[in-house]
């Protein structure tokens, strides 16, 4: 805990938490049935990120051994990670985002102004929550990246499965397994490329992903 506490861990913290909320707030102010006002939402994101982003901040490093924010990328890993990103936006758009779209149509963007607030969301908060911090914490738990980095897939898996079985009507078994399984090779990815190439190289990564729900709203008549 000696790293998690220390004063600079804490400025950085707070500081990455503050821009969180800056970029979660479009998505908070869009949402029009939210159940509380988004000044108590932009403040419970702002309190849990600054936990968050210290687990990150203290723990990256240490058990890692590389900074979580690595502004030169190799260049084999960064064009693997582009290709990958592109790959799997076609394959998402093509194959996962018909059927999750009739299910979840709030998950998607509708205009520019939605997929802006969309993206800064994802960027802000979603791979925070389900891959920066939970990486980081299972290896100072456990020590072993091979468990921290299979747990963190199961538990971006686990945290899809629980929202879509509390969907009415009941998802469909064939079509539940397809999204599962394809929510289990992203937050692979999603893991390996944070081990490789920190932070930044996920959220590049995951601008590429989003850049297809631009392209479906933008290519209709």
């Amino acid at each position: 805990m000696r790293h998690l506490l220390q004063p600079r861990i804490l400025q950085l913290a707070t500081l990455a938490a503050l821009g969180s909320t800056l970029a979660c707030y479009p998505r908070l102010a869009l949402w029009l049935h939210r159940p509380t006002p988004v000044w108590y939402l932009a403040s419970v994101i702002f309190i849990c990120g600054i936990t968050l982003w210290g687990f990150v901040f203290a723990w990256h490093a240490p058990y890692l051994h590389r900074p979580a924010f690595v502004l030169k990328q190799e260049p084999k890993l960064f064009i693997g990670v582009t290709l990958a990103g592109l790959l799997g936006a076609a394959i998402c758009q093509r194959w996962l985002d018909p059927s999750l779209r009739a299910i979840l149509p709030e998950e998607y963007p509708v205009d520019a102004t939605h997929w802006l607030a969309s993206l800064l969301f994802s960027l802000g908060l979603t791979q925070l929550f389900l891959i920066f911090a939970p990486v980081v914490w299972l290896m100072r738990l456990f020590k072993k990246q091979w468990l921290a980095a299979s747990l963190t897939v199961l538990f971006g898996t686990g945290v899809l499965a629980l929202k879509l079985s509390s969907l009415s009507p009941t998802v469909p078994g064939l079509l539940l397994l397809a999204l599962l399984a394809g929510r289990l090779l992203m937050s692979c990815l999603a893991v390996a490329f944070y081990l490789r190439g920190g932070v930044l190289l996920v959220w590049w990564w995951t601008f590429l992903l989003e850049t297809r729900h631009w392209l479906s709203f933008t290519s209709q008549p």
